[in-house]
């Protein structure tokens, strides 16, 4: 058994007190072949420190060169050492044949301190080198897809893609796939999904396909997608709102409702699904489902504005007004607050007959919807009722500015002109 051979099995063991001996030995007696190749050996083992070590006595024994000089970097780079890594891949000379090989390292190490610029200026020098260079492309690809520079990122997946499917485990279709949806081209996307579904079946990619279908309005394409996917894995959470949402644009409201439950069973706690499961029941005419789906969505969260203010506008609706307060009650107690709570108290106080508590309300959403043609209606019909003419007579005035056809706000303001005493 070789002096590497015995240093590597000690390492393997763990006896490092043995294995030390025996690194010794190789450097002081062993060529530098076989130091290189306990090197290499130690940094797939993961002994960082040591192989560090050989490295640097190989550097030593020849400076400045370039193939010693990368691994030595790459060992300080797995050692969260990226300072020391840049240093040393500084001395790497523009003549050396590594050259370009130290500027993509070095375009990682600034990508990884989230200096893009200085990142991409490395890695056009080294295209600049070799310009033929495929991996390059990928890098820039890789860099421009972080920055969110989706097409600059396809134009170099492209080329890559011209001479390979996968790079490093990448999937260049499913890449182009994602940053043409990330672009906004979903439907050129959509081919690049089905290769890269057809190289192989992945179900992150088949979801990210079903979505983009979703996007680009093919919705029967959405809908089968989804569906794979769900019997691929019914605990898939995120596909069911997609599903039941692609349901619904083909007006299969039928369908929607029972995607949203079956969601339901594997994510009980997702209140987006409740909400969306209430909002499908309202178009559905499902009134009291609707609102079930409403209540659980404030159980799970109960400062959960956007259910709330819905749940509310259906209760406004069937005029159940003191459930509209209590609703007001609740949700403000975790802290939530929105003009439409004004809006709605005065409307539901009017209706409760607490006209004086309506009339604060009022005076307080004017500040909010003063330009909200309802709202002034409301407010201007509850000031006539109060006798606060006055008031009603700027209201309507208002109105008609806004619209001066509105025979209605005309004939307000005629007969408010004709007997200003008068009640209407």
């Amino acid at each position: 058994m070789s002096t590497v051979e015995k240093a590597l099995e000690h390492l393997k063991k763990g006896d490092l007190d043995q294995a030390n001996i025996h690194i010794k030995r190789v450097k002081a007696s062993e060529s530098a072949e076989d130091i290189l190749l306990l090197g290499e050996e130690m940094m797939q083992l993961g002994f960082m420190e040591e192989a560090k070590d050989l490295f640097q006595h190989l550097l030593a024994m020849y400076p400045g060169e370039g193939e010693l000089i990368l691994s030595l970097a790459e060992i300080l780079i797995d050692m969260d050492q990226e300072d020391e890594a840049m240093l040393t891949l500084e001395q790497i000379s523009p003549e050396d044949d590594m050259y370009p090989s130290a500027l993509l390292l070095e375009a990682d190490l600034y990508q990884m301190q989230g200096m893009d610029e200085v990142s991409e200026r490395k890695l056009l020098q080294a295209k600049n080198i070799l310009p033929d260079e495929l991996l390059i492309d990928f890098a820039l690809g890789e860099l421009y897809f972080q920055q969110g520079r989706d097409l600059d990122a396809v134009s170099s997946y492209k080329k890559v893609r011209m001479e390979h499917r996968e790079i490093g485990g990448i999937n260049l279709d499913q890449r182009i796939a994602e940053a043409l949806s990330a672009s906004g081209q979903f439907e050129d996307a959509l081919d690049y999904y089905e290769a890269a579904i057809n190289e192989k079946l992945e179900i992150n990619t088949l979801f990210e396909y079903g979505l983009t279908a979703y996007q680009a309005g093919k919705f029967e394409t959405a809908i089968n997608k989804f569906d794979e996917l769900k019997e691929l894995d019914p605990e898939y959470h995120s596909l069911y709102i997609y599903l039941a949402r692609s349901h619904e644009q083909l007006e299969d409201l039928d369908n929607a409702l029972k995607i949203v439950k079956q969601g339901i069973k594997y994510d009980q706690y997702n209140k987006e699904l409740y909400f969306y499961g209430g909002k499908v029941g309202l178009k559905h005419g499902l009134t009291e489902e609707a609102e079930s789906f409403f209540r659980e969505a404030l159980a799970i969260d109960p400062g959960y504005l956007e259910a709330a203010l819905t749940l509310m506008k259906l209760l406004m609706h069937e005029e159940r007004f003191e459930d509209v307060l209590e609703t007001i009650d609740n949700i403000k107690k975790y802290g939530e607050d929105d003009p439409q709570f004004e809006w709605m108290s005065a409307v539901s106080m009017q209706k409760l007959e607490q006209y004086e508590e309506a009339l604060k309300h009022y005076q307080t959403a004017y500040n909010s919807f003063n330009n909200n043609q309802e709202f002034l209606e409301d407010y201007g019909f509850f000031l006539l009722e109060e006798g606060d003419r006055h008031t009603a007579r700027e209201i309507f005035s208002k109105l008609l500015q806004e619209n001066p056809a509105n025979e209605e706000y005309i004939l307000v303001l005629e007969r408010l002109d004709e007997n200003p005493n008068l009640s209407l």
